[in-house]
């Protein structure tokens, strides 16, 4: 019982889209992102990332390491049409796509409208169609589980695609370096090259109690995925978690009256998010970040759901009472969760065997 997922990823996204609209930029170094003292880098160009410049990189930073660096604000409401463009494709082949932000989702065509044997030629044509309909490319992986389709796609980038067959999985990952593994950011991989895991095979060698013990509830997925196993199905509706806003400022807050005035602009913004998802829940959220980087987060949970400014201002100013402010404050956030539970659908999905992928 062997599925088919495809994980699809746009190439340098949003910088694309400026290189095609705008044919100047193209084969230059583009980032997308404000290039003041407070700007940070969204997207770069394939070209920019020769450099060493990536996304949330600052742009001071990037500045310094690409001095004719070209900065390009961000245009969101052209990068969400180019995406439903891209994910329209998707739904010609499958109702099981799982979108995990505007430049990449999970497709699972174990079985597919089109009645298609091989997902690579799925793949193929998705591609060819995305180059047709917004002149961009994108990259494919191909596998048996979303986790070894997330990892090929970043095989063969840009515009590539990479095929991990079942018989292939095991030396696949017994291969792969572990700072390569999905889940493993910079400083999960320093604790494992201390303990000398340097690839899968390396991995595998630890059984699950020692996994658990060096790394806590990860250590479960750890243990499967160094043997081939994710069993995570493709969720056609992901439920959203929470809704929120933040802002980084250009100059740090130092008084109370700027506070306010700031706390007050997210409101309204908080307010709107809110509206729009029909979202309300019971958790109110305040991040503050300080002008030396140190982060603070307070939450307040009522019995009731958040609906209201009223609401808001009134628990916002409990966090605050809570909230030791003493240093200038350079990013404020505000995020309401804890929703209450929707029902959910029983989707199951069949998995077939097949012979091609």
């Amino acid at each position: 019982m062997i599925r088919k997922i495809i994980h699809i990823d746009m190439d340098a996204f949003f910088a694309s889209i400026e290189q095609r609209d705008f044919p100047e930029l193209r084969g230059k170094p583009v980032v997308v992102g404000g290039n003041g003292e407070r700007g940070v880098i969204a997207a770069a160009s394939y070209e920019a990332r020769k450099f060493g410049i990536f996304s949330a990189m600052p742009s001071r930073t990037a500045l310094r390491r690409c001095p004719h660096l070209i900065f390009q604000k961000h245009r969101f409401d052209v990068y969400k049409e180019v995406s439903r463009q891209v994910m329209s494709i998707f739904y010609e082949y499958t109702d099981l796509v799982e979108p995990l932000s505007l430049d990449e989702a999970f497709l699972d065509v174990s079985e597919n409208k089109k009645g298609m044997v091989s997902a690579t030629l799925i793949a193929k044509e998705i591609k060819q169609k995305i180059f047709e309909k917004t002149q961009l490319t994108a990259s494919a992986g191909i596998s048996v589980n979303k986790f070894l389709a997330k990892i090929a796609s970043d095989q063969r980038k840009p515009n590539g695609i990479f095929l991990i067959k079942p018989d292939e999985v095991i030396d696949f990952i017994d291969a792969l370096p572990i700072k390569k593994f999905f889940g493993v950011g910079k400083k999960t991989a320093e604790k494992m090259h201390a303990i000398n895991i340097h690839h899968g095979k390396d991995l595998k060698k630890y059984d699950l109690a020692k996994l658990v013990l060096h790394f806590g509830k990860a250590g479960k997925y750890f243990y499967d995925v160094a043997r081939g196993i994710d069993d995570r199905p493709v969720r056609p509706h992901r439920e959203r978690k929470s809704v929120g806003i933040e802002n980084t400022f250009n100059k740090d807050l130092h008084d109370k009256q700027q506070i306010q005035h700031e706390i007050n602009n997210l409101k309204d913004g908080l307010m709107r998010r809110l509206a729009k998802s029909e979202k309300s829940g019971k958790t109110l959220t305040l991040k503050v970040k300080f002008d030396n980087f140190e982060q603070l987060t307070r939450s307040k949970t009522v019995d009731y759901l958040i609906k209201s400014e009223k609401q808001i201002t009134q628990i916002l100013q409990d966090v605050l009472r809570e909230a030791p402010i003493n240093r200038p404050i350079r990013l404020l956030g505000i995020t309401v969760s804890n929703f209450p539970e929707e029902r959910q659908l029983d989707a199951r999905q069949l998995e077939i065997d097949f012979k091609e992928l």
